[in-house]
């Protein structure tokens, strides 16, 4: 598709427009269009990279157990670090956080430590922004209820005045009446069909009877698809809780996501679950099923429609999955080459904590499905002894050169994985 990129203060224009005309309103885009007009210094926020904390941190990963000929290290400090989006080009990671600020962390020197992490597009008040890459280089940014686009955020990110454009317009992606702080992250993806795929996650626990035909309607409680212009929506998948990790394989080009599962039923159950969608239609248990094949209490004398889809792989209850990616690189043994790697970010609510830790999934050649069980590849950053956090992993990707990183966003870091071994 063609994009007509703007400046961020013509698009703060376009945006005031948009949000008169469709009764929605954009404040802090309004704000940055005040500070553009009057010279107010746009100065980008730069986070330190040295000093007690990152110390602290390093010391902390010699907790971190991994197999044989594998090592963890500190690649950045970026605070509320959760959600990364790798540069196709530069290598430039993009880093979302559940509040306002999306981080762009660079490594200058390619030594595999950032240099510089500082604050992208710093007019923008962004709503827990989720960032994702097209394969040429399009910066998409899924945010609670908005979608915005930086054709060239990898050239032109070290400035405040970045190229950018509307995909969905604030109060687009979900009726504004059904904004909640609960499960409002977003994430995304960029499919095979050049189509954005973005995950919709619905406030409640277990959705309420009443709710159930919106919903379904405007896929909250699923994930949405759209061309990269935001035209042509569709409604992709539906009975999906809360999901923050998306990926397509990249053999089979077929999507698989987490799903995080119903609270309040016990430490044990239900599971949280890998899931796997190769075609559109798909139902995946919500409200009927809590997780697995555990029903919900809501809705326990209800007979489940027929065709719903199980996961594939079910996971520790309550370990919160969330980010996950396939390894296509060389670095890793053979062993790891093709596998899932997904991230728990860890329990809230369980008697006895669960998660915060990176699990590795085995697939099959074809790229099918798992050939084995998913198991630790990672851990250490919950004591069992204690149940004291010293992190809460979110998300994975892989760097070129076959290393992985991984997000911590209550410790404020991301890390790197590599193999040495022989």
């Amino acid at each position: 598709m063609n994009y007509a990129p703007l400046s961020l203060s013509a698009l703060l224009m376009l945006m005031s427009a948009t949000a008169s005309a469709q009764a929605t309103s954009d404040e802090a885009l309004e704000r940055m269009r005040d500070m553009k007009t009057t010279g107010q210094s746009l100065d980008m926020a730069t986070i330190p990279q040295t000093g007690s904390t990152a110390d602290a941190i390093r010391k902390n990963l010699e907790r971190v157990k991994l197999p044989d000929g594998f090592k963890i290290e500190l690649y950045a400090l970026v605070p509320n670090a959760r959600h990364m989006a790798v540069g196709p080009s530069s290598g430039v990671v993009f880093v979302g956080t559940r509040k306002t600020d999306l981080w762009a962390v660079t490594d200058r020197d390619k030594d595999r430590v950032a240099d510089e992490v500082k604050r992208f597009a710093p007019a923008i008040s962004f709503t827990q922004p989720g960032p994702c890459f097209s394969p040429d280089g399009f910066l998409f940014v899924a945010e609670h209820n908005r979608v915005l686009v930086f054709p060239a955020a990898e050239f032109f990110y070290e400035g405040p005045d970045v190229a950018a454009d509307i995909v969905v317009p604030s109060g687009g992606l979900i009726p504004k009446e059904e904004e909640s702080y609960n499960h409002g992250a977003r994430v995304c993806a960029i499919g095979p069909d050049n189509r954005l795929t973005v995950s919709l996650g619905q406030p409640y626990n277990v959705p309420p009877k009443e709710k159930m035909d919106l919903y379904n309607q405007h896929g909250i409680g699923g994930i949405v698809k759209m061309d990269r212009d935001g035209s042509k929506r569709e409604v992709y998948a539906t009975g999906v809780r809360n999901s923050v990790g998306l990926t397509y394989h990249p053999q089979t080009k077929e999507l698989w996501f987490t799903d995080n599962q119903v609270d309040g039923m016990g430490d044990d159950i239900p599971p949280g679950e890998i899931n796997h969608a190769p075609k559109a239609g798909m139902q995946f248990g919500m409200p009927w099923y809590g997780g697995g094949s555990i029903r919900t209490n809501e809705y326990a004398e209800e007979t489940p429609p027929e065709g719903l889809t199980p996961p594939v792989v079910e996971t520790t209850a309550h370990a919160a999955d969330m980010g996950l990616t396939f390894y296509t690189g060389s670095m890793f043994p053979e062993q790891y080459r093709g596998g899932l790697f997904s991230a728990q970010r860890g329990s809230w609510n369980r008697t006895v904590p669960a998660g915060a830790r990176l699990m590795f999934t085995p697939f099959a050649a074809d790229g099918s499905g798992p050939s084995g069980e998913t198991i630790p590849f990672a851990e250490g950053w919950l004591d069992d002894n204690t149940g004291e956090y010293y992190g809460r992993i979110v998300d994975v990707k892989q760097l070129k050169d076959g290393s992985l990183l991984v997000s911590d966003d209550t410790a404020g870091a991301i890390y790197r994985i590599s193999y040495a071994g022989n």
